[in-house]
């Protein structure tokens, strides 16, 4: 090589692999949510029937009956059963929230007892709050469920007890751990990192752990709900989650949720609508494409003392509002049915008569399905499946009132 030059050029590849990288697990847990929210809707109206059938059999058979215990037996597993398809929809992005503005710190105080009952006296909780932690804007009680969720994760990471860290830090665009992180956009975040000293996580896997399911412990001591409700619960606030691990060290999971700058007045609180009347006059027609639902829904309201038009899907149900277009008080239609769906209906009802009330009934998340709807979305009553006979009399009552 004597007398001659070589031009030699490089080029850091590594932080476009790792943009790659977290693209392309993105798309893949946005395809897992889109099927885990199916499977999710679809349960939802399994159980609204069973959880409504019981429900009616509870008005004939009451404590002293035999069949009492039999039928609440079944009740309980059925909710059991909701809790869960709650938290595919928590992953799917897909769950009712109630968002408000709060610190983040202050939650965390009023958390800490019951986390140390929760991990147990051989695991240590050390909380460390960083200067000037802002205001988030997220719905507390899934904000605690995360907290919880990571809790229980790194505990059973600690056979033999060990140190769960929570430390609170503002973080903002110059701060290399928002920098490190390609896919989230530069801004100021609240950052809360959740640290345990376990086992840790194999590297092989440490990419599946948010996926509904996938858990690494014993049959019978985990659903693999746990983390994917977390992620689901953060991506639908607008944050984010990473998480490092060291098999032998410990995990590091780190949740971003952006800085809320303005605090909005107190809402009212709403008025309890227990103990009420529940029993009512008037003409009801219900849309409901799912044949258990609507036998239960139809029992139910009748029980109650309205009378019921039914229709299996969204053209009858416009053709009995063409028929009786001046008799019917309420329409109650479920949201996703084939070729004409809810909205569509309640659409082209309200062309016809344009005050008619309105309950939409679904399996799927009320502020999803608002933020679908976009304008008129307040005028209408919402009921999430599944739901019970008080729920569906009530929210009844409520639209009629």
């Amino acid at each position: 090589m004597e007398g001659r030059a070589a031009l030699v050029h490089l080029i850091d590849t590594t932080q476009q692999k790792s943009l790659e990288r977290q693209f392309v697990q993105a798309q893949k847990m946005q395809a897992v949510g889109q099927l885990a929210g199916g499977v999710a809707h679809d349960f939802n109206n399994l159980l609204t029937a069973i959880i409504g059938f019981c429900d009616l059999l509870l008005v004939r058979h009451g404590p002293g009956d035999h069949s009492f215990s039999d039928i609440m037996q079944i009740k309980q597993n059925a909710n059991r059963a909701s809790n869960l398809v709650r938290q595919l929809l928590a992953f799917s992005r897909q769950q009712t929230m109630r968002p408000k503005v709060l610190m983040i710190t202050d939650v965390l105080a009023d958390l800490s007892n019951l986390l140390r009952r929760l991990i147990g006296e051989t695991v240590q909780l050390n909380m460390i709050h960083g200067r000037d932690v802002g205001a988030v804007r997220v719905d507390q009680g899934q904000f605690e469920q995360v907290i919880m969720n990571l809790a229980v994760n790194a505990r059973d990471a600690m056979d033999g007890g060990g140190t769960l860290t929570i430390r609170t830090k503002a973080v903002g665009p110059d701060d290399t751990l928002v920098q490190n992180y390609s896919v989230m956009p530069l801004g100021h975040y609240v950052l809360i990192e959740v640290s345990d000293n376990g086992h840790g996580i194999p590297s092989e896997i440490v990419n599946k752990i948010f996926e509904p399911f996938f858990t690494t412990k014993d049959v019978g001591k985990g659903t693999g709900l746990g983390l994917s409700t977390v992620y689901g619960i953060i991506k639908q606030t607008g944050g984010f989650i990473f998480v490092e691990s060291s098999e032998g060290e410990g995990s590091t999971f780190r949740v971003y949720l952006p800085v809320h700058d303005h605090v909005p007045a107190e809402s009212q609180p709403q008025v309890s609508a227990a103990a009420r009347d529940l029993t009512g006059k008037g003409t009801i027609l219900l849309v409901e494409d799912e044949d258990a639902v609507r036998m239960f829904a139809s029992r139910a309201l009748g029980n109650k003392g309205y009378t019921v038009l039914q229709a299996a899907s969204g053209e009858e149900g416009l053709a009995i509002v063409r028929e009786e277009v001046g008799n019917i008080d309420l329409l109650i239609s479920d949201v996703v049915m084939p070729n004409m769906d809810g909205p569509t209906l309640v659409s082209k009802a309200r062309e016809l008569r344009a005050d008619l009330r309105v309950v939409f009934i679904s399996g799927y998340a009320e502020d999803v399905f608002r933020k679908g709807v976009g304008e008129g979305s307040e005028d209408f009553h919402f009921l999430p499946k599944p739901f019970s006979l008080k729920q569906l009399a009530e929210t009844v009552k409520t639209a009629l009132s």
